[in-house]
């Protein structure tokens, strides 16, 4: 025990050291990918629109951020997300909970689930025209059927986790389905939830984006495919440097969200 102990107490500093070394990797490998991409602007091996130095594309970043236009497009585009992930994850979560919980509508369902949830949603994207028009509730039925199998696969798979033993606990209080659910399954498949939703908004947010580049007069996919079509290359790649800081940051929230939840129910 006492080896144990002197092992444990020599291993600690070095663990102890893993996140710093974590965020210097990352910083590292992005000073890698910047003095690559620098490398390749310079070099003269592709065109120089094609791959602007990296000062170019701040200057049209800095453009970007100051053009008023810009955040009109944003907010559409992310109140398109926002309510597509909203509708397909009250949805995913629905039917997830439903599968998890009735053995026989998961051996009926869940299989078409898996079949359907690799399929490229944005061939769904002519249907969702004539249903729902060329205006943004198109976009808002793409982002709703990408993040909808994710949440439910992942709640579905949650609540197979769940302690069969606190099931039985609500049983016997005689706990409504409603009580069920919000007592008991809910908070515990808190992270499959949280993992679902990470994986939904992404999703959720290239079905957008998709829909957008296909078919629209506003949005981030609008102006990226304008930017495209006048070969606008620094525009572009900064909307998409913009748009992957923004993912970022909101599945970095969405996380630390479900961390202080876990936090204060302990």
């Amino acid at each position: 025990m006492a080896q144990t102990g002197r092992l444990s107490a020599r291993a600690a500093p070095r663990y102890a050291a893993w996140p710093h070394a974590v965020t210097l990797v990352r910083v590292a490998i992005i000073l890698a990918v910047l003095v690559v991409w620098e490398g390749l602007a310079r070099s003269g091996w592709l065109y120089q629109d094609v791959v602007p130095r990296l000062e170019i594309i701040a200057a049209a970043l800095w453009k970007l951020l100051s053009a008023p236009d810009y955040y009109v497009n944003l907010g559409a585009t992310a109140s398109e997300v926002g309510l597509g992930l909203a509708i397909g994850g009250t949805l995913g979560l629905a039917v997830g909970l439903a599968l998890g919980a009735n053995r026989l509508m998961a051996r009926a369902f869940e299989a078409y689930l898996y079949y359907l949830g690799p399929t490229p949603k944005i061939i769904f994207f002519p249907v969702m025209i004539m249903w729902f028009g060329v205006g943004p509730g198109s976009k808002v039925a793409m982002g709703a059927i990408s993040c909808f199998f994710p949440i439910a696969l992942s709640t579905a798979a949650g609540m197979r986790q769940i302690d069969q033993v606190l099931i039985r606990v609500g049983r016997s209080f005689r706990c409504s389905t409603w009580q069920m659910v919000t007592k008991i399954y809910l908070p515990a498949m808190r992270h499959p939830i949280i993992n679902g939703v990470r994986l939904g908004l992404g999703v959720a947010i290239i079905g957008t984006l998709l829909a957008e580049l296909k078919l629209s007069n506003r949005g981030i996919g609008f102006l990226i495919i304008q930017a495209y079509s006048l070969f606008d290359m620094p525009r572009m790649y900064a909307m998409l440097i913009v748009l992957f800081v923004l993912a970022i940051g909101v599945n970095a929230l969405v996380g630390r969200l479900g961390g202080l939840h876990a936090i204060r129910t302990r």
